[in-house]
């Protein structure tokens, strides 16, 4: 028989700015997960922990990747007993929000009750953009080299040219993208201002107690329309002097070129960060005294068009609504992940959403995209908005690499 999987804890470090000089030990990612670890622990008494069955956390790169046991150190590393296990999991800047999804996946079978599901990303010691993935190399040669043929061939182009793709085919200008994006800055700052991720949010200190981190540092309070189009193009050079622009539209052969309107200001931050949910059954949650916050109500991952990548989240959300009998009129809250503002406007678009549910306490453009962490860190900023408004349904979703996505419906009890 089928159970249901309870939230019953959901916290985050703050999202911190990515450097390549950034070497200061609390901030390596053994040693977020670490800090999270503890804070679950302290914040439920309760918890026997050698009554959790696994460890699921979502990584995308750098020393993080799966071939680093990532998880399984952690687990040992915070002092839970040998016991413990723990598995990294990968699919790309989904990975947190899969790690939830299959930790609840876990539960619901009834083959495991507890499982501590999340991510981590230390983006200061990620080389973004690696020559060593399946889709961007010649795997025939074993120099392993970037082979602009077989990109050809696949209609593949970086993330970057992609969104500017999606927001030419709409026709969506530079204000467009941009007032998207004062709109996050906006709100998040707002959000902090007014102490809305106060009870998710988990400082990192040191050894001796001092705060190294104790907000998401790229929130940018005075950001407006006009000061963002002050900013250059991020990817109109790689376009041409790359190829990739005829990369993209090779599919799309009635555009006449790619208008370049994303920036550094309407595009995602590089963040680290980590984040922790705790799942479990009814059972599990009275043996150790917990109080369930929310029951994931079903999951949906699906493909699309992989030369425009990044359209993923509307079938994913079909999917994920249409398992659990719901509608997107049923929905209070979405978070979906601001990828670049076009990929936002283009869900929107595609789903009918009103753009008052979406992000309403702003995104990644503000606060930044922390890879493997970012979806269990919008589990966390969508279930504490829930409570705050006293709402019931809320949905997650994301796009992923290779022209995926992935969504998840909660519903806060």
């Amino acid at each position: 028989m089928t159970t249901e999987a309870f939230v019953y804890d959901a916290i985050r470090t703050p999202r911190g700015r990515s450097t390549q000089t950034n070497d200061v030990p609390e901030l390596k990612p053994v040693s977020l997960t670490i800090r999270l670890i503890d804070e679950i622990r302290r914040r439920n008494p309760g918890l026997d922990p050698a009554q959790l069955d696994d460890l699921v956390l979502g990584v995308a790169a750098g020393d993080t990747a799966p071939g680093g046991g990532i998880a399984r150190t952690a687990a040992l590393a915070a002092g839970l007993p040998d016991t413990a296990t723990g598995v990294p999991l990968h699919r790309f800047s989904a990975a947190g929000l899969e790690a939830v999804n299959v930790a609840a996946q876990k539960v619901r079978s009834g083959w495991e009750s507890l499982v501590l599901a999340g991510g981590v990303e230390s983006m200061s010691r990620t080389v973004v953009g690696s020559p060593h993935s399946a889709g961007s190399t010649d795997n025939s040669d074993s120099s392993r080299t970037v082979d602009p043929h077989t990109l050809f061939a696949n209609g593949s182009a970086p993330q970057g040219i992609v969104a500017d793709l999606i927001a030419t085919l709409a026709g969506w200008s530079r204000d467009d993208v941009d007032a998207y994006a004062a709109t996050s800055q906006s709100r998040a700052a707002d959000a902090w201002a007014k102490r809305q991720f106060a009870r998710s949010i988990v400082p990192v200190t040191d050894h001796d107690g001092a705060v190294l981190l104790a907000s998401d540092e790229m929130v940018r309070p005075q950001t407006t329309v006009e000061s963002l189009g002050t900013l250059q193009p991020a990817f109109a050079g790689i376009g041409a002097a790359g190829g990739f622009d005829a990369v993209a539209l090779q599919r799309y052969d009635w555009l006449k070129s790619v208008q370049h309107v994303h920036t550094a200001g309407n595009s995602s931050d590089v963040v680290g960060g980590a984040a922790l949910v705790l799942i479990g059954n009814e059972y599990a949650g009275r043996r150790s005294g917990l109080t369930p916050r929310a029951r994931i109500v079903s999951v949906g991952l699906s493909g699309d068009d992989a030369a425009i990548m990044l359209t993923g989240p509307a079938p994913a959300t079909r999917k994920a609504l249409a398992k659990a009998g719901l509608t997107t009129g049923d929905i209070d809250l979405v978070e979906m992940n601001e990828a670049f503002a076009a990929v936002v406007l283009r869900f929107i678009e595609d789903t009918g959403f009103d753009p008052d549910q979406v992000n309403v306490n702003g995104g990644a453009i503000a606060m930044g995209h922390a890879l493997g962490a970012t979806g269990a860190i919008l589990i966390g900023t969508l279930l504490d908005e829930l409570e705050h408004q006293d709402l019931r349904y809320g949905l997650v979703t994301l796009s992923v690499g290779d022209g995926m996505g992935i969504a998840t419906v909660l519903e806060r009890l």
